[in-house]
């Protein structure tokens, strides 16, 4: 039986913000990656999130993408530098890591957000300039990254310690990248179907396509969107599966 981490990506909103169904998720996952404030969230929200974190015994990690609030960091921003990519992205580790120290915490670990991550995955400057980032400011944080992509590669080649992540509610292509949320079908929303195929992804270190091919994927860490309609009730039905099949849902530490 697998010891599988369950994560999710929190503290999105920005203006008038409830913690609403964060606080249920907290219940529920293991891992949050916590928003840092430029696709979404801001220092207070940082703050409350951490701490309850701290309380419940969830990991908490940086969730830096591109500054495009009223994107919600889903949109490409072409043009940038490598310098400028390695900037944008350590000064949101660095809050996260602030925030977390003001709430007794720790930020351990880092997952990309969105189109910056999409982008990475698919371009080596991208991937490289996000290890360089993240190597600048602690060497010891975890990366967590999708196996098979840029991403990992520039995290084995920077010496990081990674941990790889599949996606709960997230159709995959083929070649085991994320398909585009613009197509029919790329979120699922069903939660026993997405519990089911969870299951399978930790019992045979693997995902399904689309189109039906298996693709073997190492998993150390699943992701359910904190924002998908029925999160929570996906999450719980993920985590209840997971564990009454034998498997142990617990964060992950360094490798």
């Amino acid at each position: 039986m697998a010891t599988v981490d369950l994560n999710s990506d929190l503290g999105e909103g920005y203006g008038v913000w409830q913690l609403g169904d964060d606080a249920a998720m907290l219940d529920i996952v293991t891992s949050a990656n916590i928003a840092c404030g430029f696709h979404g969230g801001d220092s207070d929200i940082m703050l409350s999130l951490a701490k309850i974190a701290k309380q419940k015994g969830v990991n908490v990690g940086a969730h830096p993408g591109y500054r495009d609030l009223h994107g919600f960091g889903r949109r490409p921003v072409p043009g940038l530098t490598a310098s400028e990519i390695e900037t944008m992205v350590a000064y949101q580790i660095g809050a996260m890591q602030a925030i977390a120290t003001m709430a007794g915490h720790r930020c351990t670990f880092v997952k990309v957000h969105g189109a910056l991550s999409n982008v990475a995955c698919a371009d080596p400057m991208t991937a490289k300039a996000l290890a360089n980032a993240i190597k600048a400011v602690d060497r010891d944080l975890i990366w967590v990254v999708l196996s098979n992509s840029e991403i990992e590669r520039a995290g084995e080649a920077a010496n990081l310690p990674l941990k790889r992540e599949l996606f709960a509610d997230r159709a995959y292509e083929d070649d085991a990248t994320l398909m585009s949320r613009s197509k029919p079908g790329s979120v699922l929303h069903d939660a026993n179907v997405i519990a089911e195929r969870v299951l399978r992804m930790v019992n045979d270190q693997a995902v399904v396509s689309a189109s039906g091919k298996v693709l073997k994927l190492p998993v150390d860490t699943i992701c359910v969107h904190g924002d998908t309609p029925g999160a929570v009730a996906i999450a719980r039905k993920v985590r209840s599966t997971l564990e009454q099949n034998g498997h142990t849902v617990a964060p992950f530490g360094k490798a």
